[in-house]
């Protein structure tokens, strides 16, 4: 047996061993507090690991052929799974790191230290640590097991009453704005109606909104990626629209002006960008006004012409109210176009319609090589 100052070579694969282990579950635990109880939203390689591999997957059971009914059905299980495989990596990865650990302090054979590390994490105790150090290690792994159980536990219940209203607002959106959701027919519908009036209040509980789906779709980078419980809705689609029916209002409407269309799209770009900058999705945080676009000048004619017809009251300067609604645009094009690919959002009008159109579709690898 070889000898390095005074230690053997076993003495120093058993010190390494111990540290590595313990290094390993401080990770574990520093990864299962960053993302369910830190209120901040944070990057974790762990996390970020996991969900990418299970989207691969995900992704390999569908074709290039398949239909969007058939992505749709497949990708409703990323998040659910995400989570689950999530709580799993951390405990296989625990139950590695003190069967490491173990062997460190001296349980001979690696697989009695590897039975003596799953009998501590699940607490079943048909193998008794032999001292009082390994007695220790045995009731540390315990506690950090029900530990992680326990975050996970309380972490989806959060999650769901985020979902939850963050759908509520989606579902009752599409009864003003049709499905799939187009800003001019909430303007259209809301004239219709003669309550044009009852947009100011609209601003504000969309304005309300942001701020909420802000909060925790940052707070828990798994929330954008549960799909609505229809397959033809999503938050994505349903904060776009809403936010171009603000710039619609601002730009074309003629009526007083109305501070809160203004502010729910301030409201609502901060909030995309912020979630677009969770996930390193690019973007210009200060676009000009005359930027290019993802909508067409031919198209917004087209939604101005279908509003006149509808007796919408509208500006007459039709160049003066593109530009304005391109001014408002531009805040929120890119982010909202990129989080719709990401989230694999149904088709709808100007935004997860515009891959294709205008260049700013990044594939799922694409986005995993940035």
């Amino acid at each position: 047996m070889r000898h390095t100052a005074g230690l053997t070579l076993d003495d120093v694969a058993h010190v390494a061993a111990l540290v590595a282990g313990a290094t390993v579950v401080v990770t574990v635990l520093g990864s299962a507090i960053r993302t369910v109880v830190l209120p901040r939203g944070v990057s974790v390689r762990l996390g970020r690991a996991v969900f990418i591999t299970l989207r691969l997957v995900l992704k390999l059971l569908i074709r290039p052929s398949s239909s969007y009914e058939r992505r749709d059905r497949i990708l409703a299980n990323y998040a659910p799974l995400s989570l689950l495989a999530l709580l799993t990596s951390w405990l296989v990865i625990t139950l590695a790191a003190f069967t490491a650990i173990d062997w460190g302090l001296g349980v001979h054979r690696l697989r009695h230290a590897f039975t003596l590390s799953g009998s501590s994490m699940l607490t079943l105790g048909f193998s008794g640590p032999p001292d009082l150090p390994t007695t220790i290690g045995a009731f540390t792994e315990a506690g950090i097991g029900l530990l992680l159980l326990a975050l996970l536990i309380t972490f989806l219940p959060t999650i769901y009453a985020a979902f939850q209203e963050r759908e509520r607002m989606v579902a009752k959106f599409s009864v003003r704005a049709g499905i799939p959701p187009t800003a001019a027919a909430v303007l259209m519908r809301l004239h219709a109606l003669d309550r044009l009036d009852y947009r100011s209040q609209l601003w504000i509980e969309w304005e309300e909104w942001f701020l909420a789906v802000e909060q925790t779709h940052t707070m828990f980078p798994a929330l954008p990626f549960f799909r609505s419980p229809s397959p033809e809705l999503s938050w994505v689609t349903a904060g776009g629209a809403a936010l171009d029916a603000a710039a619609l209002s601002a730009s074309c409407l003629d009526l007083p002006r109305d501070p809160g269309a203004e502010l729910c799209i301030r409201a609502g770009y901060l909030a995309l960008r912020r979630i677009a900058k969770l996930f390193r999705l690019p973007y210009n945080p200060d676009p000009r006004p005359d930027d290019p676009i993802a909508v067409t000048r031919h198209e917004f004619d087209q939604v101005y012409d279908n509003m006149a017809m509808a007796g919408v009251p509208l500006k007459a300067d039709r160049d003066r109210c593109w530009a304005d609604f391109a001014g408002w645009r531009v805040n929120y094009d890119t982010v909202l176009i990129r989080l719709a690919t990401l989230t694999e959002a149904p088709p709808a009008p100007w935004s997860s319609d515009r891959g294709l159109v205008s260049g700013h579709r990044l594939t799922f690898i694409e986005r995993i090589r940035q």
